[in-house]
């Protein structure tokens, strides 16, 4: 889970915050929202569990590998906060190393455009989404899909993502139904 919408440690630095303290305080950003999340998904009826990488038992538990594998097992969903718990790790290095520890089939990754583009569609009207993009295309092209580390440790560990506009209505759950929207990596 992210907390950019709450607060961004980068930005954070940028207008005079110690780094590490930044990056703190969005890793608590990210804790909000995966609260939030929770809510959401248990109004709808869907067992859910929050765990952080900060211990703070009396709102959620602690990442605990197996434990996570085992709510998984029994149906739950797992949502990952408070990044890996250490400042200079973005919530992409988290979520990529959360995956690849519970052997996820596919990282999700849910941004503000309805997936990757040839160049940044915000700023450039020609910019072309793309539907499938190898890990290799991806560098060589210099899309920033993710940070370097997350995305280093999804090629190394061959584990394709899905990029898609999380602001959509439904995209979620969409995407979770199996329908192809947004944009695959992945090996090829």
């Amino acid at each position: 889970m992210g907390g950019g919408n709450i607060f961004r440690g980068i930005e954070g630095k940028e207008q005079g915050l110690d780094r590490a303290q930044a990056d703190y305080m969005g890793m608590l950003a990210t804790v909000i929202n995966a609260l939030a999340l929770q809510n959401a998904l248990e109004q709808q009826g869907v067992p859910t569990r929050v765990q952080s990488a900060i211990e703070m038992q009396r709102i959620c538990e602690p990442f605990i590998r197996r434990r996570a594998i085992r709510h998984l097992e029994k149906g739950r969903v797992v949502i990952f906060a408070a990044g890996t718990g250490n400042p200079f790790f973005t919530t992409d290095t988290a979520a990529t190393l959360r995956a690849i520890e519970i052997n996820a089939e596919l990282l999700l990754k849910g941004t503000r455009v309805d997936g990757i583009y040839t160049a940044d569609p915000e700023k450039d009207a020609k910019a072309e989404r793309l539907t499938h993009i190898s890990y290799e295309e991806a560098l060589k092209r210099r899309l920033e899909v993710m940070d370097l580390t997350a995305f280093t440790l999804s090629q190394e560990h061959q584990l394709p993502m899905a990029v898609f506009n999380i602001n959509e209505p439904g995209a979620l759950y969409r995407i979770l139904a199996g329908e192809k929207i947004g944009t695959i990596v992945s090996a090829l």
